[in-house]
């Protein structure tokens, strides 16, 4: 009986780095510091209100013991949590001399690599901790990160990085991936060659490849969404989730299942694993903001993986991977997962939507009703 080799995720980029015979091997150091780093998320993650979360092998993480939490960017208040996983991303990627800059949903600005340094020509954005609000119920929560090549003038010169070198539309990211912690802790990437599953095996230390060639159904009978915002969707949304919910009596003649998590790498996954359809759309609760997730370091390497894995990423009105971003954590409706049910919203959005009966009586009802 012979036994199926697993490759470690070092000899899964050596592998994909003899694709491309000039390469330098800086993305491949780059994401094993980025998967060092995450290791020592889960570490902490994994410890919970032990009390020994903040033990780790850096010495100069280590001195994040007494962070201070506040309100982030985002209008979000920050979990301790948040900012020591942001502080694992930034003191593990920024010595190797691979990266330019990076940005965080937990850091206002572009984050400068110091000067003592050497500065590399990729661009690294993350969320360090995404679904944070789990961790105190002890839900799966998880890290998102994107990794894009910095502007050339920014290589030749090596100038602090800017906004303005982050505003790349999705369809030019290098990489993107999401680290899981959950019952295991899973490491899903893509380097623009399909999309890999890795686990980190405790006893080893290292992330192993067990999920090869990952792909997202077509079709599905699960939705996620967050039916408290109901009142506040917009018309094709709430067509699309009545029309789930009527089950087999209704026009899809078949019955779905509504999940919902609330930590999108979570949502993800299991989307990956199993197909389905996540929806945050845009929507009139707050007008000032056109959606709730961040393009830059949400949206774009969720939507970049979902596309690789065959699936279809939106924003309901067009692919999310076209968007130009305009702001560093720009918001924004998402639509993901499975191809034929993406579609069928982005169609609902393209037809003209129908003019209710100004007599209540005869309106147009919904499940979820206004």
């Amino acid at each position: 009986m012979t036994t199926k080799r697993r490759f470690t995720l070092t000899q899964y980029l050596i592998q994909e780095r003899r694709r491309f015979p000039d390469a330098s091997g800086d993305f491949n150091a780059l994401m094993l510091d980025v998967a060092l780093a995450t290791k020592a998320i889960a570490r902490s993650v994994s410890f919970g209100e032990l009390g020994g979360m903040l033990g780790n092998p850096f010495s100069e993480v280590a001195e994040v013991e007494d962070v201070s939490t506040t309100v982030n960017v985002q209008g979000e208040e920050q979990k301790k949590l948040d900012v020591i996983s942001n502080e694992y991303f930034m003191r593990v990627t920024e010595w190797g001399g691979h990266l330019a800059g990076m940005a965080s949903e937990e850091m206002d600005d572009p984050y400068q690599i110091p000067e003592s340094y050497q500065r590399g020509k990729y661009l690294l954005v993350f969320d360090p901790l995404d679904g944070s609000s789990n961790i105190d119920v002890n839900v799966t929560v998880g890290s998102i990160f994107s990794i894009l090549r910095a502007p050339q003038d920014v290589i030749d010169s090596g100038r602090d990085v800017v906004e303005a070198d982050f505003l790349q539309p999705g369809r030019e990211q290098v990489a993107a991936g999401y680290v899981l912690y959950g019952p295991t802790t899973m490491l899903v990437l893509t380097v623009g060659n399909g999309v890999d599953g890795f686990t980190l095996d405790p006893n080893l230390g290292q992330f192993m490849l067990t999920h090869p060639d990952l792909k997202v159904p077509e079709n599905t009978q699960e939705f996620a969404i967050n039916a408290s915002n109901a009142r506040f969707w917009e018309q094709p949304i709430k067509r699309y989730v009545d029309e789930c919910l009527a089950g087999k009596t209704g026009p899809r003649e078949k019955d779905f299942n509504m999940r919902w998590i609330a930590s999108m790498v979570a949502e993800a996954h299991r989307i990956l694993m199993r197909g389905g359809v996540f929806m945050y759309p845009r929507d009139t609760k707050d007008p000032s903001k056109p959606g709730r997730l961040r393009l830059l370091y949400e949206a774009n390497p969720v939507g970049y993986i979902i596309e690789q894995a065959g699936g279809r990423a939106s924003t309901g009105r067009e692919p999310m991977l076209d968007v130009q971003p305009e702001k560093l954590h720009q918001r924004i409706g998402l639509v993901f997962g499975s191809k034929n049910e993406v579609e069928r919203i982005e169609r609902y959005h393209r037809e003209p939507q129908e003019q209710r009966d100004i007599n209540p009586l005869f309106a147009e009802r919904s499940l979820f009703r206004d």
